[in-house]
């Protein structure tokens, strides 16, 4: 596949990324950084809850460690992405396009990817990323821009967009997934916990976030344990 074809593919996730990074441009700003800055994170990261906590982290000036463990657990999921369209790469995919892809592989981008038939080469999938990528920075750019010019009532009820996008990520799946549902609750308790609960809010929040991610998802996987392949043809 060309690669056209794949920045034709790539044009409806760059132009959603455009939105929500617009949003992450804002609250940059906000936090103090200049427009270079809140570009430069954008187009070194590619990751939207991995960017909003670092720029909380560091904001709070948090230390170095807290800041690359909370990345490590909100960015694992890449690296399972990766790990799985590696299957639909074909020769022309070496060790350096392989590095080079991956550092924009993101949850739709693998979406796209892993549904197309046969397998894929490096035109298709640097198609693929080039639209999203600029996009995350355009949009990045353009909402540090606003965010240093619009009066703070328009600022204010645009910062809320990003949060907007989450709940809409997670409440349609949670209506017909009982795992899900039960995850986004515990999610829930455990980092309002952390929040109010005497001692629980001493912790910091880069922390906070791991604990909740560690601790739900190793529950969730221990009550709602996703069968193999073998095990279901075993079962049939």
């Amino acid at each position: 596949m060309k690669f056209a074809k794949g920045f034709k593919d790539g044009i409806p996730i760059g132009l959603g990324y455009l939105s929500v990074s617009f949003t992450f441009g804002m609250m940059a700003a906000r936090s103090g950084l200049t427009i270079a800055q809140a570009v430069f994170i954008s187009m070194t990261n590619v990751t939207s809850a991995g960017q909003l906590a670092g720029l909380n982290l560091i904001v709070a000036g948090a230390p170095m460690l807290e800041v690359a463990l909370t990345q490590f657990i909100i960015n694992l999921r890449y690296a399972l992405m990766s790990l799985s369209l590696s299957q639909k790469l074909d020769g022309s995919m070496t060790t350096l396009h392989r590095m080079l892809f991956a550092f924009c592989n993101t949850d739709e981008v693998f979406a796209v990817a892993a549904g197309q038939k046969g397998q894929v080469g490096k035109s298709y999938l640097y198609g693929l990323i080039t639209a999203p990528y600029f996009g995350w920075a355009l949009g990045t750019c353009l909402g540090a821009a606003a965010g240093t010019l619009l009066p703070d009532i328009l600022r204010d009820a645009l910062g809320v967009a990003i949060y907007a996008m989450f709940i809409a990520i997670v409440v349609p799946p949670s209506k017909h997934n009982g795992a899900v549902r039960l995850a986004v609750l515990l999610s829930a308790a455990l980092s309002c916990a952390m929040y109010y609960l005497p001692g629980l809010n001493q912790i910091s929040s880069g922390f906070a976030i791991i604990i909740c991610a560690v601790v739900v998802s190793a529950l969730c996987a221990k009550l709602f344990p996703i069968p193999d392949s073998n095990e279901e043809e075993d079962a049939a």
